[in-house]
């Protein structure tokens, strides 16, 4: 361990700045042959523009085409504004909506029986005269009690009832 040298802190520090040194040339030189690839394969790729127009010919295209820009421009700022006013309606109505449910709680609703009259009251007050009795207004029919009807549920003897079905059985075969 004794033939261990250190290094003082100057020589580290200088030892430092020489690799720093070194490095930073290192990236330069980089930097300059990608610039350099760089430009050639741009040259290789996007040949120089050759254009047919003259100078004030370009201008006048130039201009043109700005006014157009600038007239589309003006209708998508028109349009935009319009757009935020309407959403911002339809933002505040849904505001509106939901403190209106807010402040109405809707009662819950019991089954009610109620008759006909009694509805028609509740509807149009005392003024309602009208009766809804449906059955009393209904005709009443007498039932007319058929002699053959009543013999037939007065059937006592089971007996009588076949003697008299063979008579007319009688009756049918000749």
């Amino acid at each position: 361990m004794a033939c261990e040298k250190r290094l003082s802190a100057r020589r580290k520090h200088t030892l430092k700045g020489c690799m720093l040194l070194v490095a930073t040339n290192m990236l330069e030189a980089e930097a300059t042959v990608k610039v350099g690839e760089r430009e050639k394969f741009l040259a290789d790729k996007c040949p120089a523009l050759d254009l047919p127009y003259t100078k004030d010919e370009l201008e006048d295209l130039c201009q043109k085409l700005h006014e157009q820009i600038d007239i589309s421009e003006e209708e998508r700022y028109g349009i935009e504004f319009k757009l935020n006013l309407v959403l911002n309606e339809v933002s505040d109505l849904n505001i509106k909506i939901v403190d209106m449910r807010g402040k109405f709680k809707r009662p819950r609703l019991k089954k009610v029986r109620m008759s006909a009259d009694a509805m028609l009251k509740a509807l149009l007050g005392s003024k309602h005269t009208v009766n809804m009795d449906l059955r009393a207004n209904l005709k009443q029919v007498k039932k007319e009690v058929k002699e053959e009807d009543k013999q037939l549920r007065d059937v006592g003897d089971w007996r009588k009832n076949i003697e008299d079905k063979s008579d007319r059985k009688k009756m049918f075969d000749s």
